[in-house]
């Protein structure tokens, strides 16, 4: 019935959606099992997509050839850049989606994407033979074979629902849980923990009093995701803001008996970063008030996601609690929120390529490694998709660096430290912020995929002009001066001191009151250079005067990490005695052996590896 894949993907959330796209589009055949075909990239809880780092993660993806770009930019209903009053290494982009349209759109991507094919079954057992996989085994009692499997699973591994005193299986509401992989998996050796994760209700927009609310409108010239030409929103959609308070919070209260939270039925640990609403009460009862921010599930549905109301209380503290929240007084739950348990592999028993250290050609990505975020699994399913698909033909590994890419500070982060909580990106991860921006990752990215055969020619095409007139536009601005009469009108208008004699224009757009585009608007040789170059091009122009206001802090980022990657090309063996080497403090031992840093570098950032433990591998590996 089946042919033997080269690659089997076995869910199709995010991670798996891409890992899918990204194998296919190299020449893999791709079996894609999902349990349900209709939830592809099924937006689980939030209608959104971007945010802090997570923005520049899907911009990374999208640099590269990814589908979560396009699909974002094609369903979302409203977008915002997040930071804009910081610096551009806080820059982030973030939209809300179309959820039904957004989990349409990515199966059409999907089936229109050559050498996939489908299968809805539940996978409950893996084919080993020799410490390499050979397959899998579905609920339906099949055996297809692939010489390789990317398992991503969500959720859904032995999952567990929590709302109040009731417990039932499932990896969404709904939706039945998996069963059997955990225990395969285990008894191949492979060390399986719990985590939590939850999910707020969703209410009737008709019964929500929005004249209550604040609004929240979406930026006035929407930006966008892909460095394709996909085209950006011409109408939006308002998210709202609410308020919790004191009365709301006693309500919940007497609830707390009853939170399989605080009782001890959820064993699993849940996310610091995005505590419930319960968990809020109890860690900050100083505040008075917590934020909740309304987000519309989409242009044609009354269903509407209030994020920061997370919770797992029975549902009549919900409804109660809820209806006590200014505006919501008449308010109808469609669905109440939910605590879920679930499975996942801790990552320190993966590679750099995600490839598990036990089995050959089995990999790992998404939720199943213990992260948290539609854009965090995508970042795994796309690199788990490409290397399976390099392995397979014997082309050398595709691993990002921490100061290449906010995915090699993830995947870096997951298989050194391993995870304890959901983990969750943040700018504050990265030591190389100013060089990791949402708006160059293109010029980052694009031109490694390219190398690999992923990204297209045309991506690289639209990269190399956008660098060729971003640099024009550089030296132009930089080797051009101005006169106080052109100028003074503009500075003016800024209000910053005018000019006495004539100037760079490079020197006038360091002073932080002016940007290009007032620039552009006063100098008469600037918008006639800039036009005859690229024609206005909002991201083009925005490049430039990124690199002219950072270039002395991109330099010295860019000099720390080409000092500091020494350490990431002296290459440790994978089977190297540890044991040995009594100089070693006794932790240190005990940690490389565990993770068996692939370089000194990665070794350096293993939690116990002190600086003179490094010392010492430096010395041993010097004589």
């Amino acid at each position: 019935m089946f042919k033997k894949y080269d690659i089997i993907v076995v869910g199709a959330g995010h991670a798996g959606s891409e890992a899918a796209a990204a194998a296919a589009n190299l020449g893999s055949s791709v079996l894609l099992i999902t349990m349900n075909m209709d939830t592809i990239a099924q937006m689980s809880c939030n209608p959104a997509m971007g945010g802090v780092a997570k923005g520049q993660i899907i911009r990374e993806i999208d640099a590269m050839g990814g589908y979560s770009g396009i699909v974002a930019d094609k369903t979302m209903i409203q977008f915002r850049m997040l930071n804009r009053s910081k610096g551009p290494a806080m820059w982030s982009p973030r939209a809300q989606s179309d959820r039904m349209m957004f989990s349409a759109e990515w199966r059409r991507m999907l089936e229109n994407t050559k050498n996939i094919d489908f299968w809805q079954d539940t996978v409950v057992e893996l084919e080993v033979e020799n410490n390499k996989i050979s397959g899998v085994k579905t609920g339906m009692g099949l055996s297809i074979q692939a010489n390789a499997v990317i398992l991503t699973n969500g959720t859904f591994l032995n999952g567990l629902i929590h709302i109040g005193e009731k417990q039932f299986g499932g990896g969404r509401i709904g939706e039945k849980a998996s069963f059997g992989l955990t225990e395969s998996l285990i008894k191949i050796g492979f060390e399986a923990k719990r985590l939590k994760t939850g999910t707020p209700v969703r209410v009737d927009g008709r019964t929500i009093d929005f004249s209550k609310l604040s609004e929240q409108k979406g930026d006035e010239t929407p930006g966008k995701f892909s460095f394709t030409d996909t085209l950006p929103l011409t109408k939006q959609k308002s998210c709202f803001l609410a308020y919790t308070s004191l009365e709301v919070h006693d309500v919940l209260r007497t609830g707390f008996e009853k939170s399989p939270m605080f009782t001890g039925r959820i064993q699993g640990r849940g996310p610091r970063y995005c505590p419930s609403i319960e968990d809020k009460i109890e860690r900050f009862a100083d505040k008075t008030r917590h934020q909740l921010f309304i987000e519309p599930q989409g242009w044609d549905t009354i269903e509407y996601y209030i994020n920061g109301f997370s919770s797992s209380l029975p549902e009549d503290i919900q409804f109660k609690a809820l209806t006590t929240i200014v505006g919501f007084e008449e308010a109808k739950i469609i669905k109440p929120g939910y605590a879920i348990e679930y499975d996942y592999f801790p990552p320190t028993q993966l590679r750099y390529t995600l490839e598990t250290k036990l089995i050959e050609n089995l990999y790992f990505a998404g939720q199943i490694n213990g992260t948290t975020g539609y854009e965090e699994a995508a970042a795994q399913g796309l690199m788990a998709g490409i290397n399976s698909h390099l392995k397979l033909n014997n082309e050398p590994e595709f691993i990002l660096k921490r100061h290449e890419a906010y995915i090699g500070v993830l995947i870096d982060d997951l298989i050194t430290k391993g995870v304890d909580e959901p983990y969750r990106m943040f700018t504050s991860r990265a030591e190389y912020r100013i060089l990791l921006r949402q708006d160059n990752a293109d010029l980052r990215l694009t031109h490694l995929s390219h190398n690999i055969g992923l990204a297209s020619k045309e991506r690289m095409e639209k990269v190399n002009y956008k660098k060729e007139a971003y640099q024009k536009i550089v030296h132009f601005i930089k080797n051009t001066s101005v006169n106080p009469v052109e100028a003074n009108p503009i500075l003016e208008k800024a209000q910053t001191p005018l000019l006495i004699q004539k100037a760079k224009l490079g020197n006038l757009l360091l002073r932080p009151q002016l940007n290009i585009f007032n620039l552009i608007e006063g100098v008469d040789s600037l918008r006639s250079f800039v036009t005859e170059i690229e024609d206005n091009n909002h991201d083009i122009l925005e490049e430039a005067e990124i690199f002219i206001k950072y270039e002395s802090y991109i330099s010295k980022e860019q000099e720390i990490a080409e000092k500091l990657s020494k350490f990431e090309d002296i290459t440790l063996h994978e089977n190297f005695d540890y044991n040995k080497l009594k100089s070693l403090s006794f932790e240190a031992r005990e940690k490389l052996t565990k993770i068996k840093p692939k370089t000194i570098g990665q070794a350096s950032r293993i939690s116990g590896v002190s600086p003179s433990d490094i010392s010492v591998l430096i010395v041993y590996l010097g004589r």
